[in-house]
């Protein structure tokens, strides 16, 4: 099984535009929305839940009322300002970080940790085939450990149904879920802009990618509204080794396919939708030539 990781040093590049497309254009796959922060994909490819999870993380503390003296420890002892007192302890779950300190020292056992539902995850089913994806409660972290746990439940779908492709959407920028959704990647694809600031994105990008050792390809979208800057970001890639899968020109058809709840790549006249085609063409013979533990070119002397 190969897994596909499309990604991008920032929000709004058109990331999820583009696996939108892949999804009509590719088969035997799963679909994967590790954007678990903001969750988007689901808009575009209307999906029908079939299975619906509650994602457990961490603990919250809570005071029992009945037990508790007001002595005030547990105030004093919180480093996060969780606590007040009233007439007994009262615990602001927005701000308990559950590290459990007021639990562990509390002389009457008046605080229980108990876990903490942080968001929901889902399997569902698309016209373009099973869709896994979640949604992190505002203001939630452990949005990495959400990334993995559907990464995990996709590729048990895949074994399960005999797919051999993971196809995934990945959060944008290099934080902790990024991490998170490249485990066990085969190759990534960086979309980015012909602006200064998307190049910078990219690079980090790029070298979070090569600190792991994981085969980059990139997307220039919108390349023709800066055309001298899609130049010196494909010239800066083959510099370091890496290959610009394609570009993607502005198309008010990308508008239109949004506003319709349809992959682009469905209206056959668009020049977006063409140069998809081509991306997806080049994609899919890398995909094939790729090994399961193959090293970007540039990486093999690095021992």
């Amino acid at each position: 099984m190969k897994e596909v990781i499309i990604v991008s040093g920032k929000g709004g590049t058109g990331k999820t535009s583009l696996i939108g497309s892949l999804a009509e254009l590719a088969e035997n796959k799963v679909l994967v929305d590790c954007d678990v922060d903001a969750a988007d994909l689901h808009l575009l490819l209307a999906p029908t839940i079939i299975a619906e999870h509650d994602f457990i993380a961490g603990v919250k503390a809570t005071v029992l009322a009945e037990s508790c003296n007001s002595c005030g420890l547990c105030e004093e002892l919180c480093q996060f300002g969780a606590v007040t007192m009233n007439q007994q302890a009262l615990i602001n779950e927005m701000s308990c970080e559950g590290c459990g300190v007021c639990a562990h020292f509390c002389p009457e056992q008046a605080i229980k940790l108990h876990d903490h539902h942080c968001g929901h995850w889902f399997q569902s089913q698309t016209k373009y085939g099973p869709l896994v994806h979640a949604q992190l409660m505002p203001g939630e972290e452990n949005s990495g450990k959400l990334v993995t746990k559907i990464k995990q439940e996709a590729r048990q779908l895949a074994e399960a149904q005999g797919l051999d492709l993971l196809l995934v959407d990945g959060s944008p920028g290099i934080g902790c879920p990024v991490i998170a959704s490249l485990s066990n990647a085969d190759m990534i694809v960086a979309v980015t802009e012909p602006t200064l600031s998307g190049w910078h994105d990219l690079e980090r990008l790029l070298d979070l990618a090569d600190h792991f050792r994981i085969q980059s390809l990139v997307c220039i979208n919108k390349w023709d509204l800066h055309s001298e800057m899609s130049q010196e970001i494909e010239d800066a890639c083959k510099k370091r080794g890496t290959e610009i899968l394609g570009r993607i020109p502005f198309d008010r058809t990308v508008v239109d396919s949004q506003i319709q709840g349809i992959p682009v790549v469905c209206h056959n006249d668009s020049h977006a939708a063409s140069a998809i085609r081509d991306i997806w063409e080049k994609l899919s013979v890398r995909i094939k030539e790729s090994p399961a533990d193959s090293v970007p070119p540039h990486l093999q002397t690095l021992g």
